[in-house]
């Protein structure tokens, strides 16, 4: 998996992404104490209004400028994000009232939704070969389970010897880095496409996103997905602190056997991906994520919870949650040509976000009004029924090429060379609005 970074210039993208999600980790602990300090008791409902205004910049700031992304020099408008990102991180230690953090954290995270679905669309452009992308997206699974774990233990490390503030300045620093590795590559900017209305350009990359029925199936895998994850990532805390009450550390090493699930299925997929279909794989992962979440359910409820069950549990969750989420690049890198990748990925970025937005909140109150089994056995249900509406969408016989026929073009028009049927590599695009209907 490593020799892909003998390639130069994703070297550096790929050290980009590293030194900018460190740099986010850091804030998020500094958060959470910027938070107390401004609000006290009241700051986690602080911090949950954060979280939920870093998802609506996600969903509502990403088609934006996911419609605009190839329009501009793509490494200029990556720097120019990265600056943004700094400077708000910059200001964060000033802040004397609650409304200026979230006035902040929406200007950071509105450039976070415009990055990121840049970045991942520039990455499968640099490596154009499947096998070398496929381990580039494990690469990146990777990065962000690490950044679960590297960048707390370094914060406790900080604040052993500075202030809180101080961790503000380590998020500047990495989203400084991540400029200064991005301007030192030349990046692939895709041919601009046709001139477009703002609406047809804002829409583009979720009209393709759900004209296909590979990424429907995506969609639907997304909320499958999102439904486990949210009970991971908001209910731990209870489950440990409050259910078993057991110590932070304890939580700490609960969401550690999340990561490590997580990095066991990247670090094997690349291998996996080379027998294996994308399609399978995926709705494994999320099927291996319902049966584990009925079975905790199940444990709970007929013998109580044990911290080693939960820890097994969840590194079983953390697999599935890998194998529907490390592949999905090359699904949305195979349904769209080099000049819409970027809307394509930024409609998955808005679109998935939107299945967090759902499960986030539902989560917590569902652990709060109906406790750990009910919580379980309903986020199972949900992710069952995500991967129940994948199946029905996306078809087992999926090729990349189809043969089709064109009602919609005139028999002159360039692309059918004199013939109304004929096959190709299939992505939905002006000369096919549509998907094609097998012959």
């Amino acid at each position: 998996m490593l020799e892909i970074l003998a390639a130069r210039t994703y070297r550096h993208l790929f050290a980009a992404q590293v030194v900018a999600l460190l740099g986010t980790g850091l804030a998020t602990v500094a958060l959470g104490l910027l938070a107390y300090d401004l609000a006290g008791e009241e700051a986690g409902l602080v911090l949950g209004t954060v979280f939920t205004i870093k998802m609506v910049a996600y969903v509502g700031i990403a088609p934006v400028a996911g419609a605009f992304a190839d329009r501009v020099n793509r490494r200029a408008f990556l720097v120019a994000l990265d600056i943004v990102r700094a400077g708000a991180a910059l200001c964060l230690p000033f802040v004397t009232e609650v409304w200026q953090v979230y006035v902040l954290i929406f200007l950071l995270q509105s450039a976070s939704a415009a990055f990121t679905p840049t970045f991942q669309a520039t990455i499968p452009d640099v490596l154009p070969q499947e096998a070398r992308y496929t381990r580039a997206l494990s690469l990146s699974r990777l990065a962000y389970d690490l950044e679960n774990i590297v960048s707390p233990t370094l914060a406790a490390l900080l604040l052993a010897v500075m202030s809180y503030n101080a961790l503000f300045l380590g998020t500047v620093a990495g989203f400084a880095a991540s400029a200064l590795l991005v301007v030192s590559v030349l990046l692939p900017s895709p041919k601009p496409s046709e001139p477009r209305g703002i609406y047809d350009r804002t829409t583009r990359g979720i009209r393709i996103y759900l004209a296909t029925p590979r990424l429907r199936g995506l969609l639907a895998l997304n909320l499958a997905a999102a439904s486990a994850g949210a009970m991971v990532l908001v209910n731990s805390v209870v489950l440990v602190r409050g259910m078993l009450g057991l110590s932070e550390s304890a939580l700490a090493w609960t969401m550690f056997a999340f990561g490590v699930g997580s990095m066991l299925a990247a670090l094997a997929l690349p291998r996996v991906l080379d027998r294996a279909a994308d399609r399978p794989v995926m709705v494994g992962g999320a099927v291996l994520m319902v049966m584990t979440l009925l079975g905790l359910a199940a444990e709970i409820a007929a013998l109580g919870l044990s911290w080693p069950v939960l820890l097994g549990a969840w590194l079983l969750v953390g697999l599935g949650y890998s194998a529907v989420l490390t592949p999905s690049g090359r699904l949305l890198r195979r349904s769209a040509h080099a000049q819409d990748r970027p809307a394509v990925f930024a409609a998955q970025f808005a679109l998935s976000h939107a299945c967090w937005l759902v499960t986030y909140p539902a989560s917590g109150w569902l652990m709060t009004r109906f406790g750990a089994v009910t919580a379980l056995g309903l986020l199972a249900a949900l992710a069952g029924a995500g991967v129940l509406v994948a199946l029905r969408l996306w078809p087992d016989d999926d090729p990349e090429s189809l043969e089709h026929t064109h009602d919609n073009l005139p028999l002159d028009h360039p692309h059918l060379n004199g013939e109304r049927r004929h096959a190709h590599p299939f992505v939905v695009d002006d000369n096919h609005p549509r998907w094609a209907s097998r012959l």
